[in-house]
């Protein structure tokens, strides 16, 4: 059992949850991620690591209440636990087998969209330790949906937050501040965008006019976790991938994201379902 010790909402329907797992946490690295399961007849849940610390043997998650499943994550407390808590799984991010000198001389422009901005923090707060120059755009729909702003900005040399309805800070997407910063002349060696599937494809065809190096994460599209469900089939420079056990970091330019957002649209209905389970992983079949 892996007992919860901090629970706290950073926005509506928006869980932050402190988990002790030693092992994971001693581990764990930058762009990986997980599987819970809240019992023993609970459905594989896979979710990205959001934070880890070694010395207190603790993992962090964010989980936004969508389905059953993740609404079922939402309603545990501190003192309760979880039944799974498996990884890290996935490949970590490319940067960690960079070395620190070279980091030092980089600059890391990140986009993070809604829930993307909770896996996009461990990896700004590793290359902030590793000396590198990191900026980041938050974006949201209104200033409530808003996350984890402050955590950010203790490791980001710049944060730029954006609000689709101007409710805070710049007011527009994402897609505008980025053009607005690389139209100023800032200049970036590598960009990263994490979030909703239509936002890293209009990142990527925005970026792309710069010649900006980018890397996006497709977790969103993984379901069992271990490339046996074959749910995160997608197309990457030509090839089938698989999300969860050939990423979730991808080229973004390699990534054919049109077949990744029909793919990740199959799911919609079982995911509101509240009577859905996931059968694979389960004791009786």
């Amino acid at each position: 059992m892996y007992d919860i010790l901090k629970k706290r909402f950073l926005a509506p329907d928006i869980c932050l949850m402190e988990v002790l797992a030693p092992r994971i946490a001693s581990s764990a690295k930058p762009g990986q991620f997980l599987i819970v399961r809240v019992s023993e007849v609970g459905e594989r849940i896979p979710l990205t690591i959001c934070d880890y610390n070694p010395l207190a043997g603790s993992v962090t998650i964010v989980t936004q209440q969508v389905g059953a499943s993740s609404r079922r994550i939402c309603a545990l407390e501190e003192g309760d636990a979880f039944v799974d808590f498996a990884g890290p799984l996935g490949v970590p991010s490319a940067f960690i087998h960079e070395e620190d000198e070279a980091l030092k001389q980089k600059k890391y422009l990140f986009i993070a969209g809604g829930l993307g901005t909770a896996p996009v923090y461990p990896q700004v707060k590793y290359l902030h330790e590793k000396g590198a120059h990191v900026e980041v755009i938050i974006g949201a729909k209104t200033k409530d949906l808003v996350i984890m702003e402050e955590e950010m900005r203790q490791v980001a040399k710049e944060v730029y937050v954006c609000t689709d309805d101007g409710s805070y800070g710049f007011k527009g997407l994402v897609t505008e501040k980025m053009k607005e910063l690389l139209d100023a002349g800032h200049t970036y060696d590598q960009a990263v965008a994490i979030g909703p599937m239509i936002m890293m494809k209009f990142v990527t065809l925005s970026a792309k006019e710069y010649d900006l190096p980018l890397t996006v994460s497709l977790n969103t599209l993984m379901v069992d976790g271990t490339g046996m469900c074959g749910a995160c089939r997608v197309t990457v420079g030509g090839q089938t991938k698989f999300a969860c056990v050939d990423g979730p970091e991808f080229d973004a330019y390699q990534v054919n994201f049109d077949e990744a957002m029909r793919r990740q649209g199959m799911y919609k209905t079982q995911e509101a379902d509240a009577d859905h389970k996931c059968r694979i992983g389960l004791k009786n079949g």
